[in-house]
């Protein structure tokens, strides 16, 4: 067989490996694919001839047996392909939304992005930044309001925080397409006079677009809400006891578990082993929530020694 097929074959068993090792015990495979493997191989047809026969269609039947095992390689190649395929994105939702839930999504996101319910705020926006993800997501991340990254890109957490809260869901064994994203504000709240720097939305503002919020955990259902940080706390439980305090305790939200942690960006501002191990511990409880898989590498993150 060529080193080709050889490799990907090896690929495939590894990929297959390490989702079972993450607690994976389904895989997609299409139909065609399932189809092409139970196939018996091809029978040669037996015709006699004589030498001289022979002699003379040897190179041609060479040249044809050549051709016939490449393409055999060639299908089965791509057989393992779609198995490979198919295995990588079995974390994924296994379904598309239905058409009148991306509908109803839809429209609401053409409500949030003319809004102008916050003058103030609708005058000095580059973007509504309405939110990203997976609407089927099972698990959904709710922080305060958009930076200036954020406004500018119009998508939640695509700043230095963001590139950390992304680490964070990839090393659950998760991917930013599979869980969604969202924030108290969905635009970034002003500045006056300052030409950098970001603040603190107000009770009235995060009061006024919440509702948005609302109707997007109310589409979504997902299983579990991560809030991110004192304000995101503080804009859906209203005023509590302070993160430090409140952090790794469930709390429920609209009928759903949710968890309080710290905010990525405190995580850049204290880069003790100790805090990022406290936000780890939140996400290992997020994980059993959900029925995860949790590997012994996962349990050890951010321990010493």
């Amino acid at each position: 067989m060529s080193s080709t097929y050889n490799q990907l074959l090896d690929a495939t068993i590894q990929h297959l490996e390490d989702l079972k090792s993450r607690g994976v015990r389904h895989v997609a495979v299409a139909p065609e694919t399932l189809r092409a493997l139970a196939q018996p191989p091809a029978a040669k047809p037996q015709i006699s001839k004589s030498k001289s026969q022979m002699d003379k269609t040897a190179p041609q039947q060479q040249e044809l047996s050549s051709s016939r095992r490449e393409e055999a390689l060639t299908s089965k190649s791509e057989i393992e392909m779609s198995l490979l395929t198919s295995a990588a994105t079995d974390n994924l939702p296994a379904s598309a939304p239905s058409p009148e839930k991306a509908a109803a999504f839809a429209a609401l996101r053409e409500r949030a992005l003319a809004c102008v319910k916050c003058p103030h705020l609708a005058s000095s926006r580059k973007n509504v930044v309405f939110g990203v993800g997976s609407i089927d997501a099972q698990l959904m991340f709710v922080g305060e309001a958009p930076g200036a990254d954020e406004d500018e890109q119009a998508e939640p957490f695509v700043g230095k925080a963001g590139q950390l809260l992304t680490k964070i869901i990839q090393a659950t064994g998760l991917q930013r397409a599979d869980v969604y994203i969202g924030n108290i504000l969905k635009c970034r709240p002003d500045t006056p006079g300052q030409s950098a720097g970001n603040r603190k939305p107000t009770s009235d503002e995060m009061a006024t677009c919440i509702p948005y919020l609302h109707e997007q955990i109310d589409l979504i259902r997902p299983k579990v809400i991560v809030a991110l940080g004192a304000t995101a706390v503080e804009g859906l439980l209203g005023k509590t006891i302070g993160i430090t305090k409140l952090r790794g305790t469930w709390k429920t939200y609209r009928g759903i578990p949710l968890m309080p942690t710290y905010h990525p960006a405190y995580l850049l501002r204290n880069q003790a082993m100790s805090e990022k191990r406290k936000v780890w511990e939140d996400m290992l409880a997020v994980m059993e929530k959900l029925g995860m898989s949790i590997s012994e590498k996962q349990r050890n993150y951010f321990l010493k020694g």
